[in-house]
């Protein structure tokens, strides 16, 4: 028989995950309507290597360069986020956060002179990475499956990361990847005890 109090945590779980996801989906469309209308936040994109700038490295995930920027990953952010986050809100955060602030450096350092970067691709790319390692990491079969289902719906992205088009920014892709496998690696589930054979 079912252990019924495992039911209910799953389903809290999925409504958590699910919640947040669309939470913080629907969070960056009324973000890029309010910018759109008055321009007030396109202060916050970050401009690389200027000192003034680091503390825009968390509130650049959130802005975009107009609704098809944004159209572009709301899909892959809610659906990559929703299978991260089931395995718990508080670690997932720490993921992401994680993720934003490896990324966002990585954009600081690197970008082209007078660029402005702003999207929440980088954190795509590492919700992206940080799924396809974390079952090898933790060593756990549902999430190398998870990984591998993962790897099928958007491998391809992966070509992001490479300095292919100018007007994208394969840095943030490229960082924010790096950023969700340093993720997996700092957040590895502890290892269970032996427990010792019965005599």
């Amino acid at each position: 028989m079912p252990d019924s109090s495992v039911d209910r945590t799953a389903v809290r779980r999925l409504k958590a995950a699910a919640g947040l996801m669309l939470g913080w989906v629907a969070l960056l469309w009324v973000l890029e309507a309010v910018d759109s209308s008055t321009g007030a936040l396109a202060t916050y994109g970050l401009s690389p290597r200027d000192t003034g700038e680091l503390r825009d490295i968390i509130p650049m995930a959130f802005l975009h360069h107009g609704f098809d920027h944004l159209a572009s990953n709301a899909v892959p952010l809610l659906v990559l986020g929703f299978l991260a986050a089931l395995s718990g809100i508080g670690l997932f955060l720490r993921v992401v956060l994680t993720i934003m602030v490896v990324g966002g450096l990585g954009v600081w350092l690197t970008a082209a002179d007078n660029s402005v970067t702003a999207g929440a691709s980088g954190v795509v790319f590492g919700l992206l990475g940080y799924l396809l390692v974390r079952g090898f990491v933790n060593r756990r079969a549902v999430d190398i499956v998870v990984g591998l289902l993962v790897l099928v719906m958007y491998g391809s992205a992966l070509w992001g990361v490479l300095p292919s088009n100018p007007s994208v920014s394969w840095q943030g892709h490229l960082f924010g990847l790096i950023g969700g496998v340093l993720a997996a690696f700092l957040f590895r589930r502890p290892k269970q005890p032996a427990v010792a054979p019965l005599r």
